[in-house]
């Protein structure tokens, strides 16, 4: 019987509150959660986990702000969206954080409507991050009216196939079947197959999902 696994997206938590942890725990139960109490360990976390996305409270441990590691955590994955959370941030504040090109994508006040950060997940996961690279690049593609054989076009169109291929992924407890993939974007396996292992790569599936990633695709089959 082969060993299936559910592929889930990741989160990175910046919470210095283990009260604040467990409601975070137990709405996010869908998601591989990584937490840590600091800003200067989520910069270290990133490397690591490579998350999805960071869900970042305002108020950390050593007196640290998570406003003031924003710039750092975008520089360091500019694809990754942000939550920020506090209880603390006045409206103007609020908007800073909002504003620029390595700012959060949403604000949330404590306490926390569960409901409310669930549904705020949901959206950074599916329209924002990498979904929004892809769809920024396309857009750019079209400005200049790149011509569909062109070599940004392709390294454009794979892009949003791995994006794809990622959606379909997750939530689900079987393994990829090639075959099926290459029907459905109309590519080689061999195309397939190197989807998948630079998707693993990048640490945006584990290597569970596919061990063979690391080894040469031999025989196609």
């Amino acid at each position: 019987m082969t060993e299936t696994m559910e592929i889930l997206a990741s989160i990175l938590i910046v919470e210095d509150d283990p009260k604040q942890l467990k409601l975070y725990a137990k709405a996010l139960r869908g998601y591989r959660l990584t937490c840590v109490s600091s800003g200067t360990a989520a910069l270290k976390a990133m490397v690591e986990t490579k998350p999805d996305l960071i869900i970042l409270d305002n108020v950390l441990e050593g007196g640290e702000r998570g406003v003031d590691f924003l710039s750092k955590l975008k520089s360091a994955a500019a694809h990754v969206p942000i939550i920020l959370i506090s209880g603390m941030l006045k409206v103007r504040e609020q908007l800073a954080a909002l504003q620029g090109a390595r700012s959060a994508h949403f604000t949330m006040e404590k306490p926390v409507d569960l409901d409310e950060l669930d549904r705020t997940v949901e959206i950074a996961l599916t329209e924002c991050g990498f979904a929004e690279t892809v769809a920024a690049l396309q857009s750019l593609e079209r400005a200049e009216k790149i011509d569909a054989s062109e070599p940004d076009r392709r390294f454009t169109e794979r892009l949003a196939r791995q994006y794809q291929i990622i959606k379909r992924l997750r939530g689900v407890a079987d393994r990829p079947n090639i075959s099926e993939f290459s029907r459905d974007f109309n590519v080689s396996r061999k195309t397939i197959i190197r989807d998948l292992k630079d998707i693993i790569r990048r640490k945006q599936l584990p290597e569970e999902i596919y061990p063979e990633w690391n080894q040469e695709a031999a025989d196609e089959g």
